[in-house]
């Protein structure tokens, strides 16, 4: 999409013909210096064919065509083997590392609300040799307290450095892990702890008084609490025969000469690592049975996506490492060697809501190479920084319109802009520290729009990746010199993938000019299935006649000539209208996503009901600029349920639908504003903020029910 440019045709002309000689006289010597022309050829070539020839495949990357990889270093098939081949190479490289807190203090907002700003100094590390020893010293002293290998222990914290030395620890003693995401509601995580007959919890001090205390008396078989915080706190309220240990107090238990001797009991590449609930977007959490060697499967096929990966790169954690893409982009980087520095949403940049102004976030002082980042992060930065071009000077907002577009075309082609780079675009780029050069996108789809602004205004390459917690994260990731928009590239060198066709969506392999059908993935990433339910289990996974796992996405692809997928829909989402047609609520959302009215929404529609109608979060600086151009006053919630508003936004939602050329019937007819953000801990969306359809449909009932007539 390219950006106006507001400026006199006679000044265009005149630029763009300095722009056209600059041109001219670098591109030889550039064009030969920097490989461009290897990178083009790299962009245009095949990526994945059909091992048997026929459309609906299976297909598999063209350097995994005889056989799928399942590991990257000989022999070393287990994660605790991983962790130690990467200590003993690395040993005195920086690890895990963390901010120190310099100082807290609350801060009163204009609405009376009172939020805490924190000042972080410089980041402490722990080396790999030290990693290893702390997570050794652990597990020993979790075998201490009673825990046997192959036993179950849950984690409900935060992502920290002490969240990977935990699990570590676990992957080297053989205990299964059982993760669920910090966010999730009593009921579901009262759930996952019974359902695996948790003794043993690891959670934090924070999380222990806010959401643990309240569920431990439903948990009846729990014994121990073990708290990652190292101040040493008194515990009141916790119910007899539960006790509460420190971190360190276990470590201290596990490093006594009489527990560190204990022969450990190693773990095989098929026994449990991770038992990993989902984030429950359609219902309860589920839990999902991945090994070790599923594991070690996803994290070698997707660090083969990831150009020149090495022990001089520096990864930000901050997404939660309960979701499976965080956890394998972690493993991912340890197993290279890589440092990871941890953050949180509310410290990522100098903007972020915990910062105090004036000092540091976190990428500004780790400066990563590497990050992970979900649709909805991404989003929000390309609507921050384009509200700010919005507000600059005519002369600034052309030249950065100007740029903008230049690069758009540059890159097109697979060409570098080095000029505009550090003209234009530096400051945009120090939002995120100033040296990322590869950004992993996954969790959901992310806009043509977001995806072409990272490439150009953050200057690196988006690896927009797709898998699932049933495939450990693996399927598929584009290649970093594909600049292609919109697909998510072929399958990783762990995994196949094929169509199956759905005669109720109307996609079938044979379709033209490409493929379509559910996407199925098979290869060793594959896991072992879900947690006690045999049903499920039946419905999703499968064993082919070659003994090759398969698991059933749910999700709609079409495979492009070049072996790339694309994800057009979802079978979830589908929704068939009274008058027999069918909307996909997904793509809906997608592209209204992309106006800057709308910072979230979700798209509803009855079968029963002939029209489609949306839940949508406004963005507050457009609402309000909009409410004074139509001269309505008041409050902010008063302005999200004012119809007069509704009408307006409505009407704006409707252009931008029809500029997108959607079909007259996937438009939305009329709308609810929602005053309040949708955040994990309203419980509306997930941890990776995708749409929780069944709680939004249950908090806006009686707004369905209004948009449809009822009331």
């Amino acid at each position: 999409m390219k950006l106006k440019e507001d400026m006199n045709p006679l000044l265009l002309q005149v630029f763009r013909s300095v722009v056209w000689v600059y041109s001219v006289i670098t591109f030889i010597p550039w064009y030969f210096l920097s490989g461009a022309s290897n990178n083009l050829e790299r962009a245009n070539r095949i990526k994945a064919r059909s091992v048997s020839g026929l459309p609906l495949g299976p297909y598999r990357a063209t350097n995994s065509q005889d056989k799928l990889v399942a590991w990257m270093h000989p022999n070393v098939d287990t994660l605790d083997k991983m962790f130690k081949y990467a200590a003993s190479r690395f040993p005195q490289r920086d690890c895990l590392g963390t901010r120190e807190v310099l100082s807290e203090e609350d801060e009163i907002q204009p609405n009376g609300k009172v939020f805490k700003k924190v000042i972080l100094g410089n980041y402490n590390w722990l080396s790999y040799e030290e990693a290893y020893e702390a997570a050794k010293c652990f597990g020993s002293g979790l075998a201490a307290l009673g825990l046997k290998p192959q036993c179950k222990i849950a984690i409900f914290c935060e992502t920290r450095a002490e969240w990977m030395l935990v699990a570590q620890a676990c992957f080297m003693y053989n205990f299964q892990l059982v993760t669920l995401y910090s966010t999730l509601g009593p009921m579901a995580i009262a759930h996952g702890l019974n359902e695996t007959e948790i003794t043993h919890i690891i959670t934090s001090k924070d999380l222990l008084q806010s959401r643990l205390k309240a569920i431990v008396c439903d948990v009846p078989r729990l014994q121990y609490i073990i708290v990652v915080d190292s101040k040493p706190t008194s515990w009141p309220n916790i119910p007899r025969g539960i006790t509460v240990y420190s971190m360190d107090a276990v470590k201290e238990i596990g490093s006594k000469p009489e527990n560190i001797a204990v022969n450990r009991s190693q773990p095989e590449s098929s026994d449990i690592a991770v038992i990993m609930y989902t984030s429950g977007s359609t219902g309860i959490p589920k839990g999902v049975m991945v090994s070790h060697g599923n594991i070690i499967a996803g994290i070698t096929g997707m660090a083969e996506r990831i150009p020149n990966l090495n022990e001089s790169d520096t990864y930000i954690g901050y997404l939660p490492l309960a979701h499976v893409l965080e956890l394998s982009a972690e493993l991912v980087c340890i197993s290279h060697g890589c440092s990871i520095g941890y953050s949180s949403p509310q410290t990522l940049a100098d903007q972020s809501t915990k910062i105090k102004k004036g000092s540091k976030g976190d990428t500004s002082v780790l400066k990563p190479t590497l990050m992970a980042a979900v649709p909805e992060i991404m989003d929000r930065i390309y609507k921050n920084v384009m509200t700010k071009v919005e507000e600059m000077s005519k002369l600034q907002r052309t030249l950065f319109a100007l740029a903008y577009n230049y690069k758009m075309e540059q890159i097109s082609k697979g060409y570098n802009t080095p000029l505009c780079d550090s003209l234009v675009f530096k400051r945009v780029r120090a939002l995120l520290g100033g040296n990322t050069r590869v950004l992993l996108s996954g969790g959901a789809p992310l806009s043509a729009a977001t995806q072409r602004f990272m490439n150009i205004c953050l200057c690196c390459p988006v690896g927009q990746g797709y898998g699932l917690t049933e495939t450990c994260g693996a399927g598929t990731i584009s290649e970093m010199w594909d600049y292609s928009t919109g697909r998510v590239g072929a399958p990783l060198v762990c995994s196949e993938m094929k169509l199956k066709d759905w005669e109720e969506g109307g996609y079938y392999s044979t379709d033209k000019p490409n493929p379509r059908g559910e996407i199925l993935i098979g290869g060793p990433n594959v896991t072992m299935g879900y947690y006690k339910n045999e049903t499920k289990n039946c419905e999703d996974f499968y064993v082919d006649e070659n003994g090759q796992r398969w698991f059933c996405t749910g999700d709609i692809g079409e495979i492009h000539t070049d072996g790339c997928l694309k994800i057009i829909d979802r079978k979830k989402d589908l929704v068939k209208l009274q008058a027999g047609e069918y909307v996909s609520l997904g793509k809906v959302e997608a592209v209204l996503k992309n106006c800057s009215l709308i910072d979230n929404i979700c798209a509803y529609a009855n079968s029963d009901q002939s029209y489609v109608i949306s839940f949508v979060v406004p963005n507050h600086k457009q609402l309000m600029a909009l409410a004074e151009q139509v001269q309505v006053r008041g409050t902010w919630e008063e302005m999200c349920n004012n119809s007069q508003m509704e009408k307006e936004v409505l009407r704006i939602i409707t252009e931008a639908a029809l500029s997108a050329k959607m079909e007259r019937f996937e438009i939305p007819k009329k709308i609810r504003l929602s005053s309040e953000p949708w955040t994990p801990e309203t419980g509306l969306v997930t941890d990776a903020f995708k749409l929780k359809r069944k709680e939004l449909k249950s908090h806006y009932q009686e707004d369905i029910e209004r948009m449809y007539g009822g009331k």
